[in-house]
């Protein structure tokens, strides 16, 4: 079933998640649910506050390709992505890399609003996987930075919280705009 996508303005983007304690049928059926809300929307992430549940869930859907490459390894060898995409990450914890690159992100929550934003190049994730086994892996490209988007999404951390001031400053009368539909 196809979710909602919560937008820029709802309360609900800036609480920050429980912990999934317990796997239950509804976490399962959550979790496919939200992998065809992000499928349906283009997007390469979607955490469970988009869909208005404060909650440490995460789906991703990454492809490395040559535009947006990305790489996994889990015990230092290389996973194949479509072996393990798309991704049911529960209470994600990442420690980054300190290398760091700008890119170009967008965000469902934010429609045709997209920034260059600073993240780190590479990242060690650990979280739990839908089946209850406990996942670490690293990642660098795409799903190094989808990671850290949707676990700041967790968090209650938006994209523009880590965008330069002066872009921020340039998208503003566009962010309060979208501000105004959700909340009138």
């Amino acid at each position: 079933m196809i979710l909602d996508i919560v937008k820029y303005g709802d309360p609900v983007l800036r609480q920050k998640g429980k912990a999934v304690a317990e796997i239950t049928e509804e976490v399962r059926e959550l979790a496919v649910d939200m992998i065809e809300t992000m499928r349906s929307a283009n997007g390469v992430g979607l955490a469970a506050q988009q869909i208005g549940l404060p909650m440490q869930l995460t789906v991703l859907e990454v492809e490395d390709d040559e535009e947006r490459p990305s790489t996994m390894t889990m015990d230092g060898k290389p996973v194949d992505l479509k072996e393990v995409m798309p991704m049911v990450l529960l209470n994600p914890v990442l420690e980054l890399g300190s290398e760091k690159a700008e890119g170009t992100e967008g965000c469902l929550s934010f429609p045709e609003i997209t920034a260059t934003i600073e993240r780190s190049v590479a990242v060690k994730a650990s979280g739990r996987l839908l089946d209850g086994r406990e996942i670490q892996f690293e990642a660098t490209g795409l799903l190094a930075r989808a990671l850290q988007h949707e676990t700041d999404h967790l968090n209650g951390i938006l994209f523009i919280d880590r965008m330069k001031s002066a872009t921020r400053t340039v998208l503003s009368s566009k962010l309060k705009r979208l501000q105004r539909e959700t909340q009138g």
